[in-house]
């Protein structure tokens, strides 16, 4: 990096807020080292240096927590990483409204804790909360299994500032729940993975906190039992906050001691009554027929599990060689586990599954039990590449949709992160064309290399 450029850095956020060289180590990406890290502390500032990066034709990639950064394609050159960690407030709390406003810098486990001093939180649990940032969480629509009851970002958000690759900081929807009819800036922008503007604030319709919150794991002897019985309680008068199925290679990572078979993880929360009342329902509701056991968890045991849970991406195996996520229907859950167990097997890989099972979105592990062979090898990354392949062929045919959450670079040059977006890909490149004209937010890295 040329030190003019260092020098124009330093100048709109400070000497002390640009990283460049080995300092830049951590914000490698998919072993591309960017020419420079900035961390802005203003949006006026965030807007300056997307002017400089325009007129420097260098590429920029907002960075939140970096929790979903494996996300998408290579870049073809990292560029300037922009980094938002500086952009931490909680700006606005309205308890009356249950609505709040905050910097996109800030954690979601922060902000739940400052929202919790008053009785309310944003109904949205993703994996990695602590680290993860609201604007990545926009950015990504990352979500976890209280999706089941509470929706996505999309349910959630209520106004957004953005800004624009040419410095421009634009507004939209509001600071209430109800808002006019008009052009929607904010679900244009979640989950386009920073492709069309850096977020910079953020306003959520928040909810109180609940009385009481209840995770009961249900046991079963297989996957389809599992599936039967999640079918059975989605058809009954239960309301549970979340439904997940994990198969036993995940069973078994989440509870080493706990006897062999598939399981369901069921959430309940609310008024104190009514989740007892639903937690001594479940059992009958289930049948005795194929069920094992169930157990009901609360304080730590049940914070300690969903955080077990929404690490199985990492930790279902003893070596992951890439994790791939399916959108199915929720009746096809258990079928296409089973289903793509045996073509892991075929290719002599293991597997493992979650799915958040009443709507069908399937976290699908590939690996090895033992650890022993490289997933960068030639022949590991050939060999995992065809059981993705596969993988992608059996959703498909089921009518659904595969996205490749994370794998080696040995393997993303095998297979296609994105499934092809068929005729929406016009909509898209026109709004990147008109929103990001030079192509400088994460270029190349989204669907259909937008």
């Amino acid at each position: 990096m040329d030190s003019d450029l260092a020098r124009r850095l330093a100048a709109i956020v400070g000497e002390r807020h640009v990283l460049t060289g080995i300092e830049c180590s951590p914000y490698v990406l998919e072993g591309r080292t960017p020419e420079a890290v900035v961390f802005p502390g203003t949006k006026e500032e965030v807007a300056a240096l997307l002017v400089l990066a325009g007129e420097d034709a260098m590429p920029v990639t907002p960075w939140g927590g970096g929790t979903r950064m494996s996300v998408g394609l290579p870049p073809a050159r990292p560029g300037l990483v922009l980094s938002l960690k500086r952009l931490d407030r909680l700006i606005e709390h309205e308890p009356g409204d249950l609505t709040a406003t905050a910097e996109a810098g800030l954690t979601l486990g922060a902000f739940q804790e400052a929202l919790g001093r008053r009785g309310q939180w944003l109904s949205l649990d993703p994996p990695n909360a602590r680290e993860g940032t609201l604007g990545g969480i926009v950015a990504s629509n990352a979500s976890g299994p209280r999706r089941h009851l509470y929706g996505t970002m999309r349910d959630l958000l209520i106004g957004l500032t953005v800004v624009l690759a040419d410095g421009s900081v634009v507004r939209g929807g509001g600071k209430v729940v109800k808002n006019v009819a008009g052009y929607d800036l904010p679900k244009l922008v979640i989950g386009s993975f920073g492709t069309l503007g850096v977020v910079v604030e953020a306003t959520f319709k928040l909810r109180p906190r609940p009385d009481t919150d209840r995770l009961v794991l249900a046991r079963f002897e297989r996957v389809k039992d599992a599936g039967a019985g999640a079918r059975t309680l989605m058809a009954s008068d239960l309301i549970p906050s979340a439904l997940d199925l994990v198969d036993p290679e995940a069973l078994r990572a989440l509870d080493p001691g706990g006897r062999e078979g598939a399981a369901l993880l069921i959430g309940f929360d609310g008024i104190a009554e009514q989740v007892e009342w639903q937690c001594a329902e479940l059992p009958k509701i289930l049948g005795a027929g194929a069920r094992v056991d169930t157990r009901v968890l609360d304080g730590a045991a049940r914070d300690a599990l969903w955080q077990a849970a929404g690490a199985l991406s990492r930790t279902a195996l003893p070596e992951v060689t890439a994790v791939m996520k399916w959108g199915v229907l929720p009746t096809q859950v258990a079928e296409l586990v089973e289903s793509g167990g045996d073509v892991a097997r075929r290719h002599g890989l293991a597997a493992a599954f979650s799915a958040h099972a009443g709507l069908g979105i399937v976290t699908a592990v590939l690996g090895s039990r033992s650890g022993g062979s490289g997933g960068g090898g030639a022949i590991a990354a050939t060999s995992v590449a065809s059981a993705l392949g596969d993988w992608r062929a059996l959703v498909h045919a089921a009518g659904g949709h595969a996205m490749l959450e994370w794998a080696p670079l040995a393997v993303k040059e095998r297979v296609p992160v994105w499934d092809p977006p068929g005729a929406p890909q016009r909509i898209m490149a026109r709004l990147k064309a008109e929103l990001d004209p030079r192509g400088t937010l994460n270029p190349g890295r989204f669907v259909g290399g937008i």
